[in-house]
């Protein structure tokens, strides 16, 4: 339960805060909404003696029930719209300086992670393979490069506030900077089979000890 509220990304705070403002502002206007018809409910039922009357809405009077609550949430609506885009450009457009590359691809089912070795640099003699285990270093921005291997896939780690598609014969590139050590749920966000169900990994945010401690157990597998 712990690992669908904590926020152990760089960038989880800020989604988090555009979906609080979405949701606040939404609430808003519904329980409004909903307290102004129960309420004409109440004050106009019906009554013995008084007729009801039909209203066109096309008096000066009347419209102004119309349109002050439309301009109103069309300025909420603006804020939302606003932040959404700030929120996406920093995260999806602006990719900042790797410390380290990652190479990420998904199987029916379950994930392939390529890390680099000691040498810090993916592509070389040193890179560790392993299935369904994601070892990264806490503090450190990370590019992954994305791929699918058969059919679409949905990288997702909810602790990070991360989601993007895998799309068979392309190589996305993201990124994530995780801010806490630990162990998150790492998870397909896509059917994608029989086995869509089952795919799921471990991701392991651990200190710069730790993670050159757990390459150096990895180094002779891979020499194999």
């Amino acid at each position: 339960m712990e690992n669908l509220v904590v926020a152990a990304s760089s960038y989880a705070k800020d989604i988090d805060n555009l979906i609080w403002i979405v949701a606040i502002l939404g609430g808003f206007w519904f329980f409004l909404a909903e307290g102004v018809l129960f309420y004409f409910l109440i004050k106009f039922r019906h009554k013995e003696g008084q007729k009801a009357q039909y209203l066109v809405g096309e008096s000066k009077e009347e419209l102004k029930w119309i349109t002050r609550p439309h301009h109103a949430i069309l300025i909420c609506d603006l804020v939302i719209v606003f932040m959404a885009i700030q929120v996406w450009y920093n995260i999806k457009q602006q990719l900042p300086p790797a410390d380290e590359t990652i190479q990420v691809v998904g199987h029916q089912w379950s994930w392939r992670f390529i890390h680099p070795g000691l040498d810090h640099q993916l592509g070389t003699a040193d890179d560790v393979e392993v299935v369904d285990e994601l070892h990264v270093r806490v503090d450190k921005t990370y590019h992954f490069k994305l791929e699918a291997a058969d059919v679409l896939h949905c990288f997702s780690i909810p602790a990070f506030r991360l989601k993007q598609d895998a799309i068979p014969g392309r190589v996305i590139t993201g990124w994530f900077k995780p801010t806490k050590t630990g162990e998150y749920d790492l998870q397909c966000a896509e059917m994608c089979g029989i086995g869509h169900g089952i795919m799921q990994s471990k991701l392991y945010v651990e200190t710069d000890e730790q993670h050159d401690e757990w390459l150096k157990k990895q180094m002779p597998q891979q020499q194999i």
